[in-house]
């Protein structure tokens, strides 16, 4: 079969006529992920080191210049957790990596999703025309810690918003975890509503509310709103957000 085989791609070569290229090879990156819907992961490409020290091993995440988001569908792809168990939140002293820092764990894309549900998640994505054949958690070294800011948020969806500060853009991403202090009387009301009688006296709110208030205050407005947040950078995380009077 293969001198056939052979054959035929000459053939097709002296005709003019391309012979079908080879399936393009899966690609890999490197950096949080974060759900995107059922079955689908939105992930920022990262450059990643691998670092292996004493009782250690991990990876070293930097911005990638350029790098564009990916959105994938996981529905069907081998995940590999670092804890001993798929049904673990944290890994409780005891971890599951192969020799490349990778997690080892048997899991499946419904346990992916579990995960994502809780936060970002690092991964080591192997994907290939719009689908992760292979996710696999790791490790991270030196996380970054939070960082606060000033500036102003819009929606994006029910879980992303954009920052924008001093002329730069972040998107970020939050969840079941990040806290929201208001202004309003009400963690239901809408943007900035009513008196501000939950403000301290530089205008930041100080009632405390969920993130689905978050959600449903910023369905209420289209335009970018006034915000104090704390960030997680590298991870895009929102963690923290005020809602500030004076925005009106």
């Amino acid at each position: 079969m293969r001198p056939l085989a052979c054959a035929t791609a000459a053939a097709l070569a002296l005709s003019g006529i391309a012979a079908p290229a080879e399936a393009a090879t899966t690609a890999t990156v490197h950096g949080y992920a974060w759900s995107d819907g059922q079955g689908r992961l939105r992930i920022t490409p990262r450059s990643a080191s691998f670092v292996k020290r004493k009782g250690f091993l991990g990876y070293r995440l930097k911005t990638a210049p350029g790098a564009k988001e990916l959105r994938l569908d996981y529905s069907r792809a081998a995940y590999g957790r670092i804890t001993v168990a798929c049904d673990l939140k944290e890994t409780e002293g005891r971890v599951a990596l192969d020799r490349k820092g990778l997690g080892r764990t048997r899991c499946s894309p419904r346990d992916l999703s579990t995960e994502l549900g809780r936060g970002p998640v690092p991964v080591r994505v192997e994907h290939h025309r719009g689908k992760a054949t292979r996710v696999n958690e790791f490790v991270v070294a030196d996380r970054p810690d939070q960082r606060s800011a000033r500036g102003t948020i819009k929606r994006i969806d029910d879980t992303t918003v954009v920052f924008a500060s001093g002329g730069k853009k972040i998107k970020l991403g939050y969840t079941y975890a990040t806290s929201f202090s208001r202004t309003t009387a009400q963690c239901g009301s809408g943007w900035l509503a009513g008196r501000p009688v939950n403000a301290d006296a530089n205008g930041l709110g100080t009632k405390p509310c969920t993130p689905a208030h978050l959600t449903k205050a910023l369905r209420t407005v289209r335009h970018p709103v006034l915000v104090r947040i704390e960030y997680t950078p590298g991870a895009d995380s929102l963690d923290q957000v005020w809602e500030v009077f004076g925005d009106a």
